[in-house]
């Protein structure tokens, strides 16, 4: 298994325990948060470095 699968799996695990003991729209707040959050700390030449990484990975 790919590290980035763990990564998922993980993500999904979390995701799931999140729903059984939050109500559904504070786990939905935490999923889309969490990641909205370590976007916006990146500096802007690290952001321009991501957007153009997932560019290139959708043109495949």
């Amino acid at each position: 298994m790919s590290k980035n699968a763990k990564i998922a799996a993980g993500g999904v695990a979390v995701g799931i325990i999140l729903l059984i003991w939050l109500p559904w729209w504070a786990a939905l707040l935490i999923v889309l948060g969490v990641p909205a959050a370590a976007y916006l700390t990146l500096d802007p030449a690290q952001r321009r470095r991501l957007r153009r990484v997932t560019r290139k990975e959708i043109g495949r």
